[in-house]
């Protein structure tokens, strides 16, 4: 049988994989997907996983439970060696090993970009898995528990001041979810007053939707307290005491870093795939690796990691925007090319037409664009939620995430804090003795 190795659990991963299922005969195929993590992050959940409107786990597909012909291997591919038809994983305990394959698929997604400012590494979290979002929603609350303590003054007000970093989608909606949470949490703490800072080096934020709703994007965010610093870079974060490039400054006790995304290190660097200038696949609109002139045999991929060229646009030389939706869609073509030329058939080009821009922006707040219809609060906010709970895999996880959505409806937020799994074995080790 042809030995099929998905490198990435991801969205098109986890979709290529989950289709190739469905296609292909059991003798046809066997199907391997590595990644170092047992599921599929549903990225769109995850600034409501950092608010408490969708529980952690509903954001997390489990991989073995629905790839139920596939092979997960828990690891990380380190090297991909195509001439040898060999990958190298590393796992999370022992030695690294080699798997062979016989067709590779190279869905390894991206990493977070970051720069090289001052006390960032060692102060701000990402937003780009599960683990990072509840522990921005931890902290967040921790922050307002131990504020409440406090007398009036820097340390209590940096303990209740949250800066973003990165005025792109994952950031705005992290930042106006975090804002929401806030304002729930002040019907508790009337005394406390919380602030929040957007810093984005651009003049705008939300690139994907024009400069008007942008705009309006931006007041509405203001006018719920926060402030918003555009063409702003951060300096320094060292301490949490965060330096901004107009000479600005304050303390910071939670910094969220959403300033876009980078290409994965295996691709970038490990690989003797051919990769474009900007370290990504360079690969054709079938989704082979290669060029219209050449591709790479048994080199297919998709996704974040993939120069995909964008059919649709007018401009030439133009590429897909890494997000959810093209991933998602290009995993299902993925699986379609495979099985056909597996068969002997001819692969089809990517072609997606988008259907629009959709965020939220809190509890009840957000934003829609397609072409120049522009939907804007509660209605938007429904579209958000409407569109993702049919868009996230499996009718097991639909099901749960509308029911924590009816259930928070009825009875509100939960705003405990659980920041102390973090440290399991303290109470333990203490022994409930305060000193």
């Amino acid at each position: 049988m042809t030995k099929i190795l998905v490198v990435g659990g991801g969205y098109a991963g986890f979709y290529t994989a989950w289709k190739l299922e469905k296609r292909l005969r059991r003798h046809e195929a066997e199907l391997v997907v590595v990644d170092p993590r047992p599921y599929m992050t549903y990225q769109p959940f995850l600034p409501e996983v950092a608010a408490g409107s969708v529980e952690a786990r509903h954001a997390a597909v489990s991989l073995r439970r629905h790839l139920r012909r596939t092979r997960v291997v828990s690891g990380a591919v380190t090297t991909i060696d195509h001439a040898a038809r060999r990958v190298t994983v590393r796992p999370a305990d022992g030695p690294e090993f080699e798997l062979d394959y016989d067709l590779i698929v190279v869905t390894a997604g991206a990493v977070t970009r970051k720069f090289p400012v001052p006390g960032i590494a060692e102060q701000a979290i990402g937003l780009k898995h599960v683990e990072e979002a509840v522990a921005i929603r931890d902290r967040l609350l921790t922050a307002f528990d131990r504020a409440s303590a406090m007398p009036p003054g820097p340390a209590r007000q940096r303990l209740l001041t949250v800066t973003f970093v990165g005025g792109g989608f994952s950031g705005v909606e992290g930042f106006g979810e975090l804002l929401s949470l806030a304002a729930a949490l002040r019907k508790h703490y009337p005394d406390l007053e919380p602030a929040f800072h957007l810093v984005e080096a651009r003049d705008r934020i939300l690139p994907e939707v024009t400069d008007r709703p942008g705009r309006w994007v931006v007041r509405s965010l203001e006018r719920r307290g926060a402030t918003v610093h555009l063409n702003t870079q951060v300096k320094s974060a060292v301490d949490g005491h965060v330096v901004l490039s107009t000479g600005e400054e304050f303390d910071s006790g939670l910094i969220v870093w959403t300033a876009g995304n980078g290409a994965n290190p295996v691709v970038h660097k490990h690989t003797d795939l051919p990769i474009d200038e900007h370290g990504l696949l360079t690969v054709r609109a079938d989704l082979r690796i290669g060029t219209d002139a050449a591709f790479v045999p048994d080199a297919w991929a998709a996704g974040d990691d993939a120069a995909v060229p964008d059919l649709t646009s007018r401009v030439p030389g133009a590429r897909t925007v890494p997000n959810a939706q093209h991933a998602v869609r290009q995993g299902k073509l993925l699986a379609r090319n495979i099985a056909a030329t597996l068969r002997g058939k001819q692969a089809k080009p990517y072609v997606h037409h988008g259907l629009g821009t959709v965020a939220t922006l809190g509890l009840g707040r957000g934003i829609f664009q397609y072409r120049k219809l522009v939907i804007k609060g509660l209605p938007a906010w429904l579209m958000h939620r409407g569109y993702h709970v049919l868009a996230v895999p499996s009718w097991e996880r639909k099901v749960r995430v509308l029911a924590i959505w009816l259930t928070a409806a009825l009875f509100g937020r939960d705003v405990v804090s659980l920041a102390s799994v973090e440290h399991p074995r303290d109470a333990f080790v203490s022994g409930g003795d305060p000193r």
